[in-house]
């Protein structure tokens, strides 16, 4: 059973768009994922604005690789680094633990996401 941040079953995180790794909708990860899409979060205009900064537009539709791009209100699985540094400039987009794998507690703690879980 793969396991979410709280220790239950993880649930999808968004099948519109598809996200994951392996676009299967949920944040499962591998030692194929060097990035390790572990966070499942809803999107915000400060966080796409943020996220855009760093080099990575996830707002811009890319056809050629099936990516929609993001709009506030997605749910995305999202590196566990990227919203840990989010989170500590201040632009953490709301989490969903019970969707976030918790393989995300080798990098974020457990606090902080609960800290910014989706209320």
């Amino acid at each position: 059973m793969t396991r979410n941040v709280l220790g239950t079953t993880l649930q999808a995180c968004s099948t519109d768009p598809l996200t994951g790794f392996t676009r299967n909708g949920c944040c499962e990860t591998g030692p194929e994922d060097i990035g390790s899409h572990t966070v499942c979060a809803m999107m915000t205009e400060e966080f796409l604005a943020f996220s855009i900064s760093r080099g990575n537009d996830l707002s811009t539709p890319r056809p050629e690789y099936g990516f929609p791009g993001l709009k506030p209100g997605d749910h995305w699985c999202l590196c566990a680094s990227r919203w840990h540094e989010a989170a500590e400039a201040g632009y953490a987009p709301p989490v969903i633990l019970e969707a976030s794998h918790e393989r995300a507690l080798d990098i974020v703690s457990l606090a902080d996401l609960k800290y910014h879980a989706l209320r």
